[in-house]
């Protein structure tokens, strides 16, 4: 286990328009009487992230009209649209240097702020600590968040692109991440259809 010493800055990647949705960007849904971005603010702030990075896109204005993003550091992504990949970019780069960096979904509103402590309490120097979920057959999957270590952020950030965000990277590093289970806290899944709105009840 390592400490605490190395603080954590959370890229909340929350730029997308939600079009399989259809109700306008997914950072704006409902969840416990606010915005859903706003409500992970708090999960990631309660979980001890020292830094919160949130990326905007799609109806960014808006966004910034009706969540409470205080003190957090906004970015907009003009290039949103190009997929995940351009996001995660942008806020790998607003990741102070020598923090580790934990990447967040903002349609995942199954987080809670004792996944995000366990993840930045489980983490091993010069490794990927990622959330991972049983599914129906028993089995661990990697799921989201997934924190980077600070050495790692760079290179995580060179290989995204498209809407794999840092997916390429991980495929590449299986043998540096590893998976903590936090199924007795979510089933990591996220809100990407109108059959998924279920979870925000």
């Amino acid at each position: 286990m390592t400490s605490r010493s190395q603080p954590t800055a959370a890229v909340l990647l929350a730029a997308g328009a939600g079009t399989r949705l259809g109700r306008g960007p997914k950072a704006l849904l409902e969840y416990r009487q606010e915005p859903l971005v706003s409500y992970l603010v708090s999960v990631l702030r309660n979980g001890g992230c020292t830094e919160i990075v949130v990326v905007l896109g799609a109806g960014a204005g808006q966004i910034r009209r009706q969540a409470d993003l205080s003190g957090c550091r906004v970015l907009d992504n003009p290039h949103w649209s190009g997929g995940m990949g351009s996001s995660f970019r942008l806020g790998a780069a607003a990741v102070p240097a020598g923090f580790h960096m934990l990447a967040v979904l903002v349609d995942q509103p199954g987080l809670t702020s004792a996944i995000v402590r366990r993840l930045l309490d489980s983490h091993k120097p010069g490794r990927v600590t990622a959330a991972a979920y049983r599914g129906t057959d028993g089995e661990l999957q990697r799921g989201h968040p997934v924190l980077f270590d600070a050495a790692l952020v760079a290179q995580a950030a060179e290989t995204a692109s498209g809407d794999s965000g840092a997916r390429g990277f991980l495929l590449d590093h299986t043998d540096l991440i590893d998976i903590v289970d936090c199924s007795d806290e979510s089933d990591g899944g996220d809100v990407d259809t109108a059959a998924d709105l279920y979870r925000l009840e």
